[in-house]
């Protein structure tokens, strides 16, 4: 590990007759992390006496607990002949174990106790997380250890799994992604781990009378899995010495095989190999080109972060970056830079371009760019201004950091306890210590002609005899250049344009809060106007940060496929022409959106409210004045065409799930009527489209956060000055959920994918609260059992999930398969005999049962807000309800709490066990296409 040893925290074994009380309050080596000010919770990092290195984190009034543990070991630690063990070892622990032997157990204990659970491997690492109700946290903690201890490796399920394993592998086939990376993996070192393969297939992990999968699986698991190598991270209500009393005696007896952590010394690529070209064929209608340069680790260099600064110049999407440069030259549309995948001893500087059509026909012009900037950066960039410009934005931001969902951080801190210091976990990624340009320089010597993988995925076929990848089926082009084959050097007319970022004015002076008290919920301010503003004064979160929502709702929008496409060129217009303007003021802490849905626009700005009103006022006059250049027009047009394109090519169960989308709800218009409009539009048609659309609008505005009332009027009056004045006042209503005809409607696609996609939509009959309730408490019921039964026990596929559908308000269960082996017909039988099965499980539920599944759902809809913005989206959804009672989930919550069981069986006996009111959506490669039910349901009433 990476990490001095002097910053291990190990606790020794303590004399017997110690209780356990004194020994948690008064463990050896406990240290206290950094934390922002901002930060109400109490943290103790400590170390087991097994040597597992545990951070606890008390939140006395959290609504959800949560636990992660990571371990140092990942798919770099596969065996040769078995790839995907590491992955397929992660599926097992889940599988029972000897306290808890039923295989459906510790999900259907976390599911029934308002929680998510999930794991993840990386090269490196394979971390296994849950959140869970805060006073279930110490049964599921019980559970979660013996993963870890007394897993069962059952025979059954290990051969059961591995078709689970398979399904994943078979769901990414069609992944460019995917087969990007495993491209990438075809041209690495082969004595480099990272070339093999990481998911694993029923042919890597195969079983047969030589090669026992079982044994080699806990075989693994012994000569891998140590205490030695995990971090645990514990989230919960409780006090830090009650967690650390539910954690010691559970993870202290994981055993400590005092082992190392895998090093991966090879270099990733062989000598000679670089520079290169590597062209890869994509299935979508994807264009990238990544620029990647290998240098040593910089895993120890946390604090300072000398490729953060270096990131930061190129990656700038300001006036004169590189990408601005590309945009204006039609070239690029999209530009990240950073560190890629640390695999130990090395890792990559990546530059990764998102480009056009033309410029994937001139990308040697983007190369050269890009060494012109990485040039400019070497003679001019390594300035003390950058890094304390960087430095001030990073002190800011963790200042008034918001509060994490509990899943994520315990997450997220568990891989990072690994590598940075126990003290520095929490503040780790805003840390800009010292201004280094040594080290600064250190990376740019690696930034060189002689040292790149220039990679390109685009849709452009090659030849028929072109090599593919072992396992992906990837057609890939492998090139080593000659040293003088990339020049580095621009044309002048595109490399005079470059310029180094000019200081940020966006970054915020008043940080102070606003007076009085926050307010319960939005009020309107302005009604018999043209606009309605709601206004909330909101500093409950002690941050200096406002949300702003301005529709723009329109009629014109939903009258047509083509009017719906304009608008969504439109939205491209206006981000097209913000986008130089307003980066420096996303890296200040203010982030904006514009965007389409079925009524209108929206604009959203929100972040530090010092400057939020000229970042805004901006926005608007952008859209008061479209400027539609013809040549910015194409692209955005041909991108989104390429979207459209693109979503034929998506996953089965993600067209079978657009398919429901186009059937039921008003004003979503099928993909080939979008690309039919989209193909014949021009220019002068969104000039004169933008025209026509501000003049007939049904205008709402919120203001809420760390904003005065006065200061609320003026954006008001901003807007109506700027975007409104001459609009005339019109009632844009809400859509609708088309009513499915009784009994059950069928769709079929023809999919160009392996895979089989399958979607079954169980309508209610309603949008009243109590039969809502009733189909959200049936779908948590439901979830366990269903991803039990036709995942765990009858494979039939990785996609499997039953959960609650709620379209605009109208109660739905869905249910999605997507299986590499199973027919259409063969599910569909599945899934009807789990429904008729289901009824007697529903009879046997408890009244304890149905109070215990009961509050399940009452958790999640309890969540609390952990930040303003997600306070801010639950208002603007009341708002666009039409819910200015803003209580729509206090209603919610007593209609669950007053469901019955005899409401449920009901349900379940007379409309979904029988699918009443159904739509089922088949999506396979034999199938042909019939879209008739979904022409019809257009015409269809709406469920009210």
């Amino acid at each position: 590990m990476l990490r001095d040893p002097s910053l291990r925290f190990r606790l020794f074994p303590l004399v017997a007759v110690l209780c356990l009380g004194l020994a948690i309050s008064q463990a050896v080596g406990a240290t206290t992390p950094i934390k922002s000010p901002n930060d109400d919770n109490r943290y103790r990092a400590l170390t087991l006496e097994n040597g597992l290195d545990v951070l606890l984190i008390s939140d006395p009034d959290t609504d959800k607990a949560a636990a992660a543990l990571d371990i140092e070991v990942g798919s770099g630690d596969d065996p040769v002949d078995r790839a995907g063990l590491a992955h397929f070892l992660e599926h097992m622990l889940f599988l029972g174990t000897e306290k808890y032997p039923d295989p459906g157990e510790y999900q259907q204990f976390i599911s029934s106790h308002g929680g998510s659970h999930n794991a993840f491997t990386a090269f490196q690492d394979t971390n296994y997380f849950f959140d869970i109700q805060p006073d279930s946290l110490e049964p599921a903690l019980d559970r979660f250890a013996q993963q870890f201890t007394a897993p069962l490796f059952n025979n059954d399920l290990v051969e059961r799994e591995k078709k689970a394993v398979h399904s994943e592998y078979s769901s990414g086939l069609k992944s460019d992604s995917r087969r990007f990376q495993s491209a990438r993996k075809a041209v690495t070192n082969p004595a480099h781990a990272f070339s093999q393969f990481a998911v694993g297939n029923k042919k890597t992990l195969v079983s047969n009378e030589e090669t026992n999968l079982r044994d080699e699986l806990i075989e693994f698991w012994e000569n891998h899995y140590s205490a030695n190598l995990m971090t645990l991270v514990v989230y919960g209500q409780q006090s830090l010495d009650e967690l650390a009393a539910m954690v010691r005696p559970r993870f202290s007896t994981i055993k400590n095989r005092e082992l190392t952590k895998a090093r991966h010394d090879a270099p990733l690529f062989e000598p000679g190999t670089l520079p290169a070209e590597l062209t890869v064929q994509a299935e979508k209608e994807v264009r990238r080109l990544t620029l990647a340069f290998p240098m040593p680790s910089l895993e120890a260099e946390y604090a300072d972060k000398p490729a953060s600064y270096i990131a930061n110049l190129l990656g700038h999407e300001g006036p004169g970056s590189l990408l601005n440069v590309l945009r204006e030259a039609n070239l690029a549309e999209s530009l990240s830079a950073g560190l890629g995948q640390d695999l130990g001893a090395e890792t990559t500087f990546e530059i990764t371009i998102g480009l056009t059509p033309q410029g994937v026909q001139r990308r040697q012009r983007i190369v050269d760019l890009t060494f012109d900037a990485i040039r400019q950066i070497r003679q001019s960039g390594i300035q003390e201004r950058y890094f304390r410009e960087l430095k001030q934005l990073n002190e800011i931001s963790f200042r008034f950091r918001d509060k994490p969902d509990p899943r994520q951080q315990v997450t997220h801190l568990a891989m990072r306890l690994h590598d940075v210091a126990a003290e520095d976990v929490l503040q780790a990624p805003w840390m800009q210590e010292q201004y280094t340009p040594e080290k600064y320089r250190h990376v740019l010597s690696h930034l060189t002609p002689d040292n790149i993988l220039i990679a390109v995925l685009s849709p452009t076929a090659l030849p028929d005899d072109t090599t593919t990848t072992q396992w992906y089926r990837t057609p890939y082009q492998f090139t080593t250049l000659e040293p003088g084959d990339v020049t580095g050097q621009a044309s002048q007319a595109l490399a005079s344009q470059l310029a180094l970022p000019a200081p940020n004015p966006f970054i915020p002076e008043d940080l102070s809060l606003v007076d009085g008290a926050t307010m319960d919920h939005p009020e309107p301010l302005t009604t018999d106007g043209p606009t309605t503003l709601w206004y909330a004064r909101d500093t409950s979160f002690d941050v200096p940060r406002a949300s702003v929502y301005l529709s723009l709702r329109s009629p014109l929008v939903r009258n047509t496929a083509r009017n719906a496409v304009l608008t969504d060129l439109l939205v491209e217009n206006i981000q097209d022409r913000i986008n130089a303007y307003a980066y420096p003021a996303r890296l200040a802490g203010l982030d904006y959106s514009v965007y389409s849905h079925l009524r209108g626009i929206t604009i959203r700005v929100g972040g530090y409210n010092d400057k939020l009103h000229v970042l805004l006022r901006r926005i608007l006059s952008n859209l008061a004045s479209p400027s539609v250049q013809e040549d910015r027009f194409e692209v955005n047009r041909k991108a989104l065409i390429d979207s459209l394109r693109n979503q034929r090519r998506q996953k089965p169960v993600q067209q079978a799930s657009r398919a429901m989308q186009e059937a039921l709800i008003d004003g979503v218009w099928s993909i080939q009527s979008r690309l039919e409009a989209a193909q014949s539009l021009t220019a002068d048609d969104l000039r004169s489209y933008a025209s026509e659309y501000l003049r007939r609008l049904d205008p709402v505005i919120l203001a809420h956060g760390n904003i005065s009332k006065a200061a609320a009027l003026n954006l008001h009056g901003q807007a109506r000055a700027l975007l409104l004045g001459d609009s005339e006042r019109v009632d844009v209503p809400r859509g609708g959920i088309h009513a499915l005809p009784k009994g059950l409607s069928n769709v079929s696609l023809n999919v160009g994918h392996p895979d089989v996609g399958y979607a079954l939509y169980l309508q209610g009959q309603s949008t009243a609260y109590p039969v809502r309730a009733r189909y959200r408490v049936l779908a948590q019921m439901v979830g366990s059992p269903f991803y039990q039964s036709l995942r765990t026990d009858q494979q039939l596929g990785y996609i499997v999930s039953a959960s609650s559908w709620e379209i605009l308000e109208t109660p739905g269960l869905g249910m999605l398969i997507q299986s590499p082996s199973a027919t259409p017909e063969a599910i569909d039988q599945a899934v009807n005999e789990f429904l008729s099965a289901f009824t007697s499980t529903l009879v046997g539920f408890s009244e304890k049962d149905v109070t215990r599944e009961k509050n399940a759902v009452i958790s999640r809809l309890r969540e609390k807000d952990r930040q303003l913005s997600e306070r801010s989206e639950r208002y603007w959804r009341e708002i666009d309800r039409g819910e200015t009672g803003f209580d729509s989930r206090e209603q919610l919550i007593d209609a669950v709490r007053s469901v019955e069981k005899s409401e449920l069986l009901s349900a379940w006996k007379e409309t979904i066990q029988p699918r009443k009111r159904a739509l089922r959506v088949k999506a396979a490669k034999k199938l042909e296409t019939d879209r008739s039910v979904i022409e019809a349901l257009q015409d269809a009433p709406f469920v009210y």
